[in-house]
């Protein structure tokens, strides 16, 4: 059996941000050095609370949560409170936390995990990219030193913040710029893919019947996620988005993806955040491959083995 490969989360829980930890915490094929959160889904004092909570819940209690950017490079936050509710995280019961941040900053911490280890470390990515771009302007060489980058975030189809762009990428584009100018090996794993991995009633029960804290935990998190999008989205399952990045790194061949350059738009009028993408019939010199479709049983699969893994 291979090592597991090590990963730093950086998300902005945010439902699908939480059920993404509960894979990397519960897939042995994974080994999670550490949360690190960022304004996005809602505000960070708010992402970072609902960080410790679900490590609480996971019991992660020895896994650093290390807070990271309040705000984006240069623009005023849009945070997303019509899907996740006022706590980024409703539907569940309030959870009091046993596990607390950690003195530091979050790109400090980037920096500090993959620097230590040359060609090991992967990235991912589930939210605004500001606290990825923040560690590559400290330190350039976390974009050659990593094994890895992949992003929940963009879309070579349609968005869902506005018709050009995806939430991730427009919060943010500029951080998103400079992380997809700098020469990472980047997967991408965008709305059209994510999008397919939607949890069915039938899924959220299986979960549900687990029997366990962590089980009830995550059906409470899809029930409310199932409603918003219904409301907001006219979606009648919601797409458990940010998973998707987490099992890429556990299991590539769920997935199939598609070489292409990336270029973000940070000017447009109507297509702030979009990110255009040029999907190539080879390698040539780029750094990116975009996710375009998803074994959606087997991914479900995967993360229910790792909520009824955690007890």
């Amino acid at each position: 059996m291979s090592p597991a490969i090590p990963i730093v989360l950086d998300c902005d829980p945010g439902h699908d941000d939480a059920l993404a930890i509960m894979l990397a915490a519960g897939d042995s094929r994974v080994r999670l050095l550490g949360i690190t959160t960022v304004a996005g889904n809602q505000i960070v004092d708010k992402t970072t609370a609902n960080a410790c909570a679900v490590a609480t819940i996971a019991g992660l209690y020895d896994v650093p949560v290390v807070r990271g950017a309040g705000r984006p490079l240069l623009r005023e936050l849009t945070t997303a409170g019509n899907i996740h509710g006022d706590s980024g995280l409703d539907g569940p019961l309030p959870i009091v936390p046993k596990v607390h941040p950690q003195a530091g900053v979050a790109c400090d911490f980037i920096v500090d995990q993959v620097m230590a280890a040359p060609g090991e470390v992967t990235i991912v990515a589930t939210a605004p990219l500001t606290n990825v771009a923040l560690a590559l302007a400290k330190e350039p060489g976390v974009a050659t030193y990593a094994r890895e980058l992949v992003i929940m975030g963009g879309a070579y189809g349609r968005g869902n913040v506005t018709p050009a762009a995806e939430f991730n990428i427009y919060v943010d584009p500029e951080a998103a710029a400079m992380v997809f100018h700098a020469p990472w090996r980047i997967t991408m794993m965008g709305l059209d893919v994510t999008h397919q991995a939607l949890c069915s009633e039938e899924v959220q029960a299986e979960i549900a019947a687990i029997g366990t804290a962590t089980g009830d935990f995550c059906a409470q998190l899809l029930e409310y996620f199932r409603t918003t999008y219904r409301r907001e989205m006219d979606m009648a399952d919601p797409p458990v988005h940010d998973v998707c990045a987490v099992a890429y790194v556990a299991d590539p061949s769920l997935f199939v993806t598609r070489p292409a350059k990336v270029s973000i738009e940070t000017c447009g009028t109507y297509t702030r955040g979009m990110t255009v993408t040029e999907f190539l019939e080879r390698e040539k010199d780029s750094y990116h491959q975009v996710g375009t479709s998803v074994r959606r049983h087997e991914l479900f699969d995967a993360l229910i083995r790792a909520i009824r893994a955690l007890g």
